[in-house]
């Protein structure tokens, strides 16, 4: 049953939220601040390379997010090599003063897929540096296995490509990697619909973090206290146990006791 102490452990610190919010594409930066005032997610993502692209109001933006009092989790979004990571990694420490990282290494421009042949060379490269690494993946085992031998403590496998809204398209090699890594698991990307996260969470997953399917709703303000009850939801259902599925009917009322005139 899910109780107001079901916190989660992230890198040795504890978390009462299991969302995370991005900070990117919101109409304005009120409607930003409304939204997580809602959803309380655990974490905020930001991208250091959109900072220094809108160098001009950086400082209003960095400000709002000192004011929302919620630990800043920086990405390495854009980054095609390992060395950028690196460099990006760095400069972000610096300018948000923190070690989480949430490492991006992009491999393919259209779908955004991670470069899974080089994902663990750069965790690798980082947490050797001091970073606590949340690593942006496909839902691959044993890209998902390597991650964790190399240090990883967490993972965040997609459920679809970035910004598709489509939902986990595989369930099931989603639910192969619950039942086999045991670190936290965080659905990173993909998810469209609260129904989706609260699918993903009924299966097992730690968390889920979200950025267009909130920033790009009609009411995002809304729609981020929809995903927070949705996660909520199905975390619960997934702490009750949910029944098995039958391949027939079966009956909700016994009929043993049922009077005989009933069987005429």
């Amino acid at each position: 049953m899910l109780t107001s102490t079901d916190e989660w452990l992230l890198y040795g610190e504890r978390f009462k939220s299991r969302l995370l919010l991005g900070t990117s594409r919101y109409p304005s930066p009120d409607i930003l601040a409304k939204a997580v005032q809602l959803a309380q997610p655990s974490m905020l993502t930001a991208s250091l390379r959109r900072e220094t692209a809108h160098a001009q109001d950086s400082p209003v933006f960095w400000k709002l997010l000192q004011n929302m009092k919620i630990p800043v989790l920086p990405n390495t979004a854009g980054c095609h090599s390992v060395d950028e990571v690196y460099t990006t990694a760095q400069m972000a420490r610096e300018v948000f003063e923190t070690d989480w990282i949430k490492l991006e290494l992009i491999g393919d421009d259209y779908t955004l897929q991670p470069d899974t042949l080089n994902l663990p060379l750069a965790a690798d490269k980082l947490i050797k540096l001091g970073f606590k690494v949340l690593p942006y993946c496909t839902e691959d085992l044993v890209l998902c296995q390597r991650l964790v031998d190399v240090g990883c403590q967490a993972v965040m496998p997609w459920a679809a490509p970035i910004g598709t809204g489509k939902g986990p398209l595989n369930a099931y090699a989603m639910r192969t990697l619950r039942e086999r890594l045991n670190v936290p698991l965080i659905v990173d990307a993909g998810l469209g619909l609260p129904s989706h996260a609260c699918t993903v969470m009924e299966w097992g997953y730690d968390a889920v973090l979200l950025n267009t399917a909130v920033a790009l709703a009609n009411d995002p303000v809304h729609m981020a206290e929809a995903f927070a009850n949705a996660v909520k939801a199905g975390r619960s259902a997934f702490l009750s146990g949910a029944m098995q599925a039958h391949e027939s009917a079966q009956p909700s009322t016994p009929t043993l006791g049922t009077p005989f005139w009933h069987h005429a």
